[in-house]
């Protein structure tokens, strides 16, 4: 059944009237030929309703900072809150030294009633002086939680203190729960403090080779970077760091010195790329490893951007030859998943990256939507300079960086940059909207009443979701694919990953468990009228 803006009305006419109003600017239908469509996001989600998002905190220290494996991370805080980011996304990781790789573990200050009537910070203070004759790290992260920030500890002095003591990296996040709308604030926080005290307080001063990247906004779930990896370092590039799957402090600290940024996660890390092309000079690319034909487009484009023949012709020989190995797979994957639609509502840029992935195994996305997206990763980021700041956006400062007077460097002339960006997405990115098949629904922060109801409606095969909604579609009837962390399987990047997707999806659909469940509208009649006695008045 398709969905026509009365059926919309109808379905929105359920809520009352200012909820209405407000949900009806985060849906918009599909339609090429209106000039443009206006979505409404990063707005708080209206209060009573089921929502799939996350706090600033849970984005800060639970996606970005978490990952980085070099790094003891301390949350100050409740310890309810410390294990919420810990343990759940999969972010793998390994080290040639195993005493620097912390990832496994769990560090709180495990805040009580008395810390929060007469303040944390000497507890925080001890927390450090033993988390450093423990372990012995590069470095610290401290993160805020939303009692931190409402009895005022002061994170900057006890950190800058402590960085004193100690001689190593202590950084401070103050990314308390209610700092933003969503998780979106976390991740600006957490590149404004890496931009301001960990990028570029390294001492390389010149990449190891001229094909150095910095892959950014990619988290190893599921192993995933290590896919990517793979495949670069077999055409020829350096990866330098990764923000921050796998990622370490050491690296980190010195990806200044990279040739090009790729930006595989818009959403979280758009900031921190825009701020390393002001400051040394280094241009970003919008890459997607998730599909074969996006894992391709990626490589081609980078290439491009290198111009070197060599280069362009090693990447032609890595695809073909990844290609030959991975078709026929793929293809005994399609017979099963041809002609199924999906629902695709994650997180990050995950919901646009994973319809290619869909299309090329004949799935149809007929529905899609962020969890925390703002306007610019739907309709591009053409309209940025459009978007009004409201009291929340302005919560999060922003760091207005500069060009580093020392390590400032062109990476390539403005007439190639010009040239380049006609036909890449450099320094770019079109958003979600523009892929998306006319009369497909985009849905911004969806609720559980709307999933419910569109799944009614639309009935899709599949539903591609986040953490808190998995269990309630697959009781209706439908599998669920969790794109958070795979539901402990991955990777899903790159050529081998989109095998194991298909394998993954496959099994999902041949799985007789749903033979056992009876979705809703099986029983509960999706029309409902009455006849009115005496025939028509009409007649």
């Amino acid at each position: 059944m398709a969905i026509n803006e009365k059926v919309l009305e109808e379905l929105l006419n359920q809520y009352p009237a200012k909820v209405k109003r407000n949900r009806k600017k985060h849906i918009i239908i599909k339609d090429a030929d209106l000039a443009r469509q206006e979505i409404e996001a990063n707005t708080r989600t209206i209060p009573g309703i089921i929502t799939n998002r996350h706090c600033a905190f849970a984005g800060c220290k639970g996606v970005v900072l978490g990952p980085i494996k070099d790094m003891v991370h301390i949350v100050h805080g409740p310890i309810g809150c410390a294990y919420y980011t810990w343990g759940t996304r999969r972010n793998k990781a390994k080290s040639e030294d195993p005493t620097q790789n912390f990832i496994n573990y769990c560090v709180s200050t495990d805040m009580q009633e008395s810390d929060i009537v007469f303040g944390g910070e000497k507890k925080l203070a001890r927390m450090i002086d033993e988390v450093v004759e423990i372990f012995k790290p590069n470095a610290i992260s401290v993160s805020a939680t939303c009692p931190v920030g409402l009895i005022g500890d002061d994170l900057q002095a006890v950190t800058k203190a402590a960085q004193q003591k100690h001689g190593i990296s202590i950084t401070a996040y103050n990314c308390e729960g209610y700092k933003g709308v969503s998780q979106s604030a976390g991740h600006h926080i957490a590149n404004n403090v890496w931009m301001d005290q960990i990028v570029g307080q390294g001492d390389m001063e010149e990449p190891p080779s001229k094909y150095t990247i910095n892959i950014l906004g990619e988290y190893n779930i599921g192993g995933d970077s290590w896919e990517v990896e793979r495949i670069l370092k077999e055409i020829g590039y350096t990866v330098l760091s990764v923000m921050t799957g796998d990622g370490s402090y050491e690296a980190l600290k010195n990806s200044h010195v990279a040739e090009l940024n790729l930006v595989q996660c818009h959403r979280s890390i758009n900031y921190i790329a825009e701020m390393f092309e002001t400051k040394y000079g280094t241009p970003w690319l919008k890459v997607n490893f998730i599909g074969i034909q996006s894992t391709i487009d990626s490589l081609r484009n980078m290439a491009l951007y290198f111009g070197d023949q060599d280069l362009i012709n090693k990447t032609e020989e890595v695809i073909a030859r990844e290609l030959a190995r991975v078709e026929p797979v793929i293809d005994q994957y399609k017979k099963i998943c041809q002609g199924k639609t999906a629902f695709c509502f994650v997180g990050g840029s995950r919901s646009h990256h994973y319809q290619g992935l869909f299309k090329e195994l004949g799935v149809e996305t007929v529905l899609a939507g962020y969890e925390f997206g703002h306007r610019d990763d739907y309709e591009g980021r053409e309209i940025i300079p459009e978007i009004k700041l409201d009291a929340d956006t302005k919560n999060i400062p922003d760091l207005h960086v500069t060009p580093d007077e020392r390590r400032f460097r062109l990476k390539i002339s403005p007439e190639r940059m010009e040239e380049l960006k006609k036909k890449i997405p450099l320094s770019d990115y079109k958003g979600m909207n523009i892929e998306m098949k006319d009369g497909s629904i985009i849905v911004d922060d969806l609720n559980h009443f709307e999933t419910e109801e569109f799944i009614k409606l639309l009935k899709p095969d599949i539903f591609a979701s986040g953490i808190k909604d998995k269990y309630a579609v697959q009781k209706m009837g439908i599998p669920s694919k969790q794109l958070h962390s795979y539901d402990y399987s991955g990777p899903y990047a790159g050529f081998n990953g989109a095998v194991k997707f298909a394998e993954d999806i496959a099994m999902a659909f041949a799985s007789p468990t749903w033979n056992f469940i009876t979705p809703p509208w099986k029983n509960e009649p999706l029309l409902e009228g009455t006849i009115a006695e005496g025939g028509c008045s009409a007649c």
